[in-house]
């Protein structure tokens, strides 16, 4: 494939200069039964600490305050928030009356029902779960060095716990070839805002006339492929998300057209030269 420095001069340079892949079923399936999985490793580790609840009491709560976050946060475009999740979990097995559905939490008196230390605990836990029960797929190292080797590489994910990502990357052995890891928690905020796409391309140290050549590959039509278009980027929708699965979706309209789909990423490669051939 021709690179930058091959083409003649005068021409049209319409070549990609990063790529970006989502993480939560783009990169890595999360199914149902991992997840609870997860949420159930981490309650037996936390009971087990403080006593609180039984695992089932835990995982109940913890299931509520989960889907409380994501009515309240996601249509403001904010990332829930898992150590305040942490918080109000631990301070209702404690005690204190959860809030009624249209009420907001008091946090800082949530706060009192448990320290620092044990919120810290709480999220070790639960990021040591989530890379035991999700094993990394033996096909994306591979890939990820061979594109890493044409392109700067980034994560850009919505994730409400970004050290899940990063110790997750890390245990994969993915991180040597990522130029950047965007979360939406460090961020602030979540795809589609144009905000957490900024924030990627300051990542990638790529400037605004070039944003139109960074491809973005994601699972979520409206946080990935919408918000990919919305920004400048381009945009290829995953459509090998496993059924089922627990994360965030939304339904494809036509509002945008992305510019390349693909079914698994055995095939992205080759999308991806497509692509960077100006196709």
């Amino acid at each position: 494939m021709a690179r930058a420095a091959d083409r003649p001069p005068g021409a049209v340079d319409s070549g990609l200069v990063a790529v970006t892949l989502d993480f939560g079923n783009t990169l890595v399936p999360v199914s149902g039964a991992a997840l609870r999985q997860v949420v159930e490793a981490t309650a037996r580790a936390v009971v087990e600490r403080t006593g609180v609840a039984a695992t089932t009491t835990f995982m109940a709560v913890w299931a509520e305050e989960r889907e409380r976050q994501f009515r309240e946060e996601v249509p403001r475009f904010h990332e829930v928030d898992v150590a305040r999740r942490v918080v109000r979990v631990l301070a209702r097995l404690r005690g204190m009356p959860a809030p009624g559905p249209d009420e907001p939490w008091d946090d800082a008196t949530a706060a009192r029902w448990s320290t620092s230390d044990e919120t810290a605990f709480v999220l070790d836990a639960y990021g040591r779960s989530f890379v035991e029960a999700l094993p990394a797929p033996s096909t994306v190292r591979p890939m990820l060095e061979r594109l890493s080797s044409r392109f700067p590489l980034g994560v850009l994910s919505n994730w409400p716990l970004a050290d899940t990502i990063d110790r997750y990357l890390e245990a994969a052995g993915w991180m040597p070839y990522l130029a950047a890891v965007v979360v939406s928690q460090r961020v602030g905020t979540i795809k589609p805002h144009p905000a957490i796409f900024r924030a990627a391309e300051a990542a990638l140290d790529v400037a605004s006339p070039d944003r139109g050549r960074i491809l973005h590959v994601g699972d979520d039509w409206a946080a990935d492929v919408v918000g990919a278009k919305q920004a400048g980027w381009r945009a290829a929708y995953f459509t090998g998300r496993p059924a089922g699965s627990p994360l965030p979706a939304s339904e494809r309209d036509t509002s945008v057209e992305p510019d390349t789909e693909v079914a698994s990423l055995e095939v992205l490669e080759a999308a991806v030269d497509r692509l960077d051939g100006g196709g």
